[in-house]
C-alpha cells in the first residue's frame, strides 16, 4: 500500500501551479482539434503532425494528472516564521559527519520552484525525513541509497524568504 504523500507548498505555488493546471485543462480542445487536422491529412503512418500533435497530448495529459495529484494533497501554508527548527519551507545549513564544510538548501517539494543556487530537497526525501523537525545542533541518521547510513548535523534553519 503506498500512503498518500503531502505536499507543502506556499500559496503563491499552490495558486501558479492551480493556474497551469486551468490552463493545461482548457487546453485541451485546442489539442484534440490538431490531431483531428493531422489525421484528416491522410496516411498516419507517415503523418509527422499527427504523431507530434498525440505525444504532445501525452505529455499535456500527464501533466495534468500529476498537477491534480500534487494539488489533492497539497498543504498549503506560510513559509515557517520561526527558525531554529527544521519545518517545510526552511532554509537548512546543515554539515555531515567528517565533513567541515556545510551545505545550505531549502526543505519543500520541487514544485516551489528553482531559487537561484539553492538546492531543493523534499521533505519525504531521506535527507529531508531525517531532519524534519530537528532542532539547530541536533543530529540525525539517514540510509544512504547502498545501504550505509549517514550522519547530518542540522547547523541552522531559517525561514526561506523568497
Amino acid at each position: 500500500m503506498s500512503e498518500t504523500q503531502v505536499t507543502w507548498l506556499t500559496q503563491d505555488a499552490y495558486d501558479r501551479l492551480k493556474g497551469e493546471l486551468d490552463e493545461l485543462v482548457a487546453n485541451r480542445p485546442v489539442i484534440a482539434a490538431k490531431i483531428n487536422e493531422a489525421r484528416e491529412e491522410g496516411d498516419l503512418r507517415e503523418n509527422g503532425g499527427y504523431h507530434a500533435a498525440r505525444e504532445e497530448q501525452g505529455q499535456v495529459e500527464s501533466r495534468i494528472r500529476q498537477l491534480q495529484e500534487l494539488l489533492r494533497t497539497a498543504q498549503v501554508g506560510d513559509v515557517p516564521t520561526e527558525s531554529g527548527v527544521a519545518k517545510p519551507g526552511s532554509v537548512l545549513t546543515v554539515r555531515y559527519d567528517g565533513e567541515d564544510e556545510t551545505e545550505q538548501f531549502l526543505l519543500a517539494n520541487r514544485e516551489e520552484g528553482a531559487h537561484g543556487d539553492l538546492e531543493v530537497y523534499s521533505p519525504s526525501s531521506p535527507l529531508g525525513k531525517a531532519l524534519l523537525d530537528a532542532e539547530e545542533g541536533e543530529s540525525r541518521e539517514y540510509e544512504l541509497p547502498n545501504g550505509g547510513n549517514m550522519k547530518v548535523t542540522l547547523v541552522k534553519a531559517e525561514p526561506f524568504d523568497g
